[in-house]
Order: structure tokens, then C-alpha cells, then sequence
């Protein structure tokens, strides 16, 4: 029904904008608390039970991280007598509102949800679930990154980045592999968050233009896991080269746009004095570049023996390819022009 999917998504355009412009924690709560109402009926939508099982785990999970954002706030309001996010300075509440918050946004060790939920989805609400979902919580970790604890976030930033890559090299759904791919990609955002908050939003920008350019090309051509990938190329072959390159960005390889934003944190750490903890994460990230190599392999390279003859398809007619050939470009190009993007975040 057209008219319950613009509730749903003006109610998820809403609670994210509560949750970020909100400086006290029940109107943050509250901001939270929408974005899960509101996503849960767009994951149930086929009524597969895998649907419904993944919007339970999405339910259940996100009620037991809310229930620790407010007990988070109301230890730090016992104590201090504030309710302001940015006066968050008790130690136990900060340490609360990391796992809360490690909770929200699918971080090693709470990240069994993640692959679950987004391979029960469909492919459009996988997108929103890794990119506008991610957003309110990373919101809550910038405005209160003065008070956290760094060693606990850098030990979890780099299990996630160790995990994301790891648990995703055996994947053939390509969803999963999607999941495990922002787990690692979490994991860069908050090893830096402590140090250089700017750099968190910015790799997330990146990294949400890059995956919403990868979803919405899979949506395209149809396409859920590798076998079916392998024999995308007879539809759109531009598309499928471009999906190469967008999926090699996402890796961080350098002449590509997510190379930006691993360099810069890198620069960061080793600015900070961890170079020892720079080293570990970006060995760790080469895992998850076998995975996005295989990815792209079976996207172009892969050629299935066919007898039949296609017509081959160059133009498609559907009104996200705009929205795809401006993200597309995007996701690889923008790395010449890093110090524009640099002065503007």
C-alpha cells in the first residue's frame, strides 16, 4: 500500500531528525523508538517466516538496546542531575550507553542480529536498515565521544573489523555478506570516533553512499546471491561494470572514493600514537577485500558457458537509474577532490 510506505518512511525521516537535533536523552529515546516502529512492518512486508523472524530479532534486539539508552540516562541523571546528551560524564552510564549503542548498530559482540535481519529483509529495506538505521545511534556516539571510553571502543572496533571479514569470506547470500560488510566498516567509524569525530561522519557518509549505490544496483538487476550474480552480466553489462567499481571502492582501494576515508583514519591513529592499532585494523580490513574481490569477480569476470542469444540491455527505464548513475559516479571519483570534501565536513 503506497500510502502506509510514505507514513512508514516520513515516520523513519522524523525519528532520525528527532534523535539527532534532540539535546535531551527522553526526546533522543523517543527519536530512536520511532525508527523501529516504523522500519519493523517494512522488514515483515512478504510475510515469509523469515521476514517476520527477522523483524522479531530486530524488535527484540532494539528494545533491549533502547531500555539501556534510558537506563544509561537516568544513572547519568542520578548522578550529575543532567539529562543533557553532551554532559553524559559518568563513567558507568558512558560505559552503558557504549554497549546500548554497540547494541543499535550491530558491533562486535552484539552483532549476531545484523546478518539475520538484513537477510530476512527485502533488498530496500536492507538498505535502509545499513544506512539511515546506522545513523541516529552514530549521532548519539559523536555527540557524546568526549566522555567514552577509548580502549573499550578501539577493542571493539577492531573484533569488528576482525569478525566482519572473517565471518564473511564463507558467505554465498549476498545480503549476508553485506551485513558482515558493515560490521566492518562499523568497526572503522568507532576506532576514531574518540579521536576525531568529524572523521566518523565522514566515513559514514562514504560508506552509506557506497552501499546505497550497491543496493539499489542489485534491486535492478534482481540479484540475491552469487549464483545468480555470476549471470546478471546478460542484462545490463554497463550497470555490472560499474558494480565492479563501486564494490572496490567500498574495499578502500586507492584510486577509489572509500580509500579516503581509510586513509584519513589511518593518519589520525598514527597522529595519536596507534600506530600498533592502525597496523592491526588495516591487515584486518585486507579479510573483508577478499570477500568484495570475489564479489566483483562473480559480478564481471565470471563468465557462464551460454548458448543462448540476449538481446543486451543498455538503457533500463526505471526511475532509479538516475538516482544509480549519480551515486555510481560518486562512489568512485570523488578521491581527486578530497580536500573540497574535507574543508566542507
Amino acid at each position: 500500500n503506497p500510502q502506509a510506505n510514505l507514513i512508514f518512511i516520513i515516520s523513519l525521516l522524523l525519528g532520525t531528525t528527532i534523535t539527532i537535533s534532540s539535546n535531551h536523552w527522553i526526546m533522543a529515546w523517543t527519536g530512536l523508538e520511532i525508527n523501529t516502529l516504523a522500519i519493523l512492518p517494512l522488514i515483515s512486508k512478504s510475510h515469509h517466516p523469515r521476514a517476520i523472524e527477522a523483524a522479531t530479532k530486530y524488535f527484540l534486539t532494539q528494545s533491549a538496546a533502547s531500555a539501556l539508552v534510558l537506563f544509561s540516562s537516568m544513572t547519568n541523571a542520578w548522578h550529575t542531575g543532567q539529562w543533557d546528551i553532551t554532559q553524559l560524564t559518568h563513567p558507568t552510564s558512558s560505559l552503558i550507553l557504549t554497549s546500548a549503542i554497540a547494541m543499535k548498530l550491530g558491533l562486535v559482540p552484539f552483532h549476531f542480529w545484523f546478518p539475520e535481519v538484513l537477510q530476512g529483509s527485502p533488498l530496500t529495506t536492507g538498505l535502509l536498515l545499513s544506512t539511515i538505521m546506522k545513523l541516529p545511534p552514530i549521532a548519539l556516539l559523536y555527540m557524546t565521544s568526549h566522555s567514552l571510553n577509548p580502549t573499550l571502543l578501539t577493542t571493539l572496533a577492531i573484533l569488528s573489523t576482525a569478525l566482519g571479514g572473517w565471518m564473511g569470506l564463507n558467505q554465498t547470500q549476498i545480503r549476508k555478506v553485506l551485513a558482515f560488510s558493515s560490521i566492518s566498516h562499523l568497526g572503522w567509524m568507532t576506532i576514531i570516533i574518540v579521536y576525531n569525530p568529524k572523521l566518523t561522519l565522514l566515513n559514514f557518509y562514504l560508506y552509506a553512499m557506497m552501499t546505497a549505490t550497491i543496493f539499489l544496483t542489485l534491486n535492478t538487476i534482481k540479484v540475491l546471491n552469487l549464483s545468480t550474480l555470476m549471470t546478471a552480466w546478460t542484462k545490463i553489462p554497463s550497470l555490472n561494470a560499474m558494480l565492479l567499481l563501486t564494490l572496490l571502492s567500498l574495499a578502500g582501494l586507492p584510486p577509489l572514493t572509500g580509500f579516503l576515508p581509510k586513509w584519513l583514519i589511518i593518519q589520525e591513529l598514527t597522529k595519536q600514537d596507534m600506530a600498533p592499532a592502525a597496523t592491526l585494523i588495516s591487515l584486518l580490513s585486507l579479510l573483508s577485500l577478499f570477500f568484495y574481490l570475489r564479489l566483483a569477480y562473480c559480478t564481471t569476470i565470471t563468465l557462464p558457458p551460454h548458448t543462448t542469444n540476449h538481446m543486451k540491455q543498455w538503457r533500463t527505464n526505471k526511475s532509479t537509474s538516475i538516482m544509480i548513475a549519480i551515486l555510481t559516479t560518486m562512489s568512485v571519483m570523488l578521491l581527486p577532490i578530497s580536500p573540497i570534501i574535507l574543508t566542507i565536513v
